[in-house]
């Protein structure tokens, strides 16, 4: 089964690929590597999900909005593939950023929202290494930013 298919099974629908906002691009491919720029939490509707945990966003929320960039990762993906995403051998590291709140200590658990829809959805190769730090502020006042290493078939 496809990683397209497999998204159809699930009911997930990727969000068109965001255009970058400064001096970067989405995705640089070398070495049958993917490096994907970080992607900021956008909502299903095209809105920002802002917020800080430990103060206006409980884990829950801030899960969801790791999902919401994990599916953005997806599309970057796909778009930097030219539409298909059959040449990703695996998901190699996640870098998860969390805005929150100097005694926030749950960030594992919000950068639980993105590793986990890479497991639903890559299987064994959706098992990764990573990082998950809180920060004071990130882009546009977004809760979660996640950036991603991706190996190449």
């Amino acid at each position: 089964m496809s990683i397209e298919d497999r998204l159809k099974e699930l009911g997930l629908e990727l969000p068109a690929a965001a255009a970058p906002v400064a001096s970067y691009v989405p995705a640089v491919e070398a070495d049958n590597m993917l490096y994907v720029s970080g992607q900021i939490s956008f909502a299903a509707d095209g809105s920002l999900i802002k917020g800080r945990l430990g103060e206006d966003m409980d884990v829950a929320a801030g899960q969801a909005a790791a999902e919401r960039c994990a599916l953005m990762i997806i599309a970057q993906v796909k778009q930097a593939l030219g539409g298909s995403l059959g040449r990703v051998e695996r998901i190699v590291k996640l870098g998860v950023f969390v805005q929150c709140t100097p005694d926030f200590t749950q960030q594992p658990e919000v950068a639980n929202g993105a590793s986990d829809l890479f497991v639903t959805v890559f299987g064994e190769a959706g098992k990764h290494a990573r990082a998950a730090v809180g920060v004071p502020a990130l882009p546009r006042g977004v809760a979660v930013e996640v950036d991603a290493v991706i190996q190449l078939r």
